[in-house]
C-alpha cells in the first residue's frame, strides 16, 4: 500500500536514483528507499501544518521553509554522508590495495589475496570486500560479486580499480601489473590532494586575517581617537 502511494508521488526514475544513492551509503545503512521517502513526505507535511497553525509566518514563508527542509533532509541523510564516505574510502584505498598487491606477490590467487587482506586490514573498504567474499561463498562468481560491490562504492577511483581487476581477471592479464599501476595512481592522487590542501592554506590565512586580525589592528589604532572623541 505504502509502495503504491510513493510511486504515485514520485517517478520511477527518481525512486531508482534514490535507491542507487542509498546503496552508496554501504551495507550498514539503517533505512530503505521506501522508509526514507515516507519519512521525508510525512515530516514535511507535519512541519507545514505546524507552521501554518501555530505561527504567523504567512503563506509565502511557510512553503519556503518546508521546501528548504525537504531538500536539507535529503542533503544531511544522503548527499553529505555519501561524500564523507567517499573521502573515507579514498583514504583507506592505498593501504588496502598495497597489502592486497603484496599478498598477490606471495603467490595467492585473487580470492585468497582478498581474504587475507580483509583479515589483516580493518576498514570500511575491507568490510565491503568481506561482503563480496560472502556473496562468492553463496554462489556468485568473483566478477559478479565485484560488480555488485561497485554499486555500494561512491568512489569513482575505487570503482575504476575494481573495473580493472575484473577485466584483468576476465582476460587473463597480469593482475600484479594492474595492481602496481593502480597503486602508483593512488599515490600520485594522494600527493596531488596534499599539494592542493597546502595551496589552500594562504587563502585560509587571508580570510582569518580579514575577519580577525585587521579589525583588531584597526581597533588598536583608532581606539584612542574614539575614546578621546567620546570624552
Amino acid at each position: 500500500m505504502k509502495d503504491r502511494i510513493v510511486r504515485k508521488i514520485y517517478q520511477s526514475k527518481d525512486i531508482n536514483d534514490l535507491q542507487d544513492k542509498i546503496n552508496m551509503l554501504g551495507s550498514n545503512v539503517k533505512f530503505s528507499t521506501l522508509t526514507f521517502m515516507n519519512i521525508r513526505i510525512i515530516s514535511s507535511i507535519v512541519l507545514a501544518f505546524f507552521l501554518t497553525i501555530f505561527t504567523d509566518l504567512g503563506y509565502i514563508i511557510v512553503p519556503i521553509i518546508v521546501l528548504s527542509y525537504y531538500h536539507l533532509f535529503y542533503y544531511y541523510l544522503i548527499t553529505k554522508p555519501i561524500r564523507l564516505r567517499m573521502e573515507k574510502l579514498d583514504k583507506e584505498a592505498l593501504s588496502f590495495f598495497e597489502i592486497l598487491t603484496i599478498t598477490l606477490e606471495s603467490g595467492k590467487n585473487l580470492e585468497q589475496a582478498i581474504e587475507t587482506t580483509c583479515f589483516n586490514v580493518q576498514s570500511e573498504l575491507s568490510d565491503e570486500f568481506k561482503k563480496c567474499l560472502l556473496e562468492i561463498k553463496f554462489g556468485k562468481s568473483m566478477i559478479e560479486a565485484l560488480n555488485d560491490m561497485k554499486v555500494r562504492i561512491p568512489s569513482e577511483t575505487i570503482n575504476n580499480i575494481i573495473l580493472n581487476i575484473t577485466q584483468t581477471n576476465m582476460f587473463g592479464n597480469s593482475i600484479l601489473d594492474t595492481m602496481n599501476n593502480q597503486i602508483d595512481f593512488l599515490r600520485e592522487k594522494q600527493i596531488l590532494e596534499i599539494k592542493e590542501q597546502i595551496n589552500k592554506i594562504p587563502n585560509k590565512i587571508s580570510i582569518i586575517s580579514v575577519l580577525f586580525i585587521v579589525p583588531l589592528i584597526l581597533l588598536i589604532i583608532l581606539g584612542p581617537f574614539v575614546i578621546t572623541y567620546i570624552g
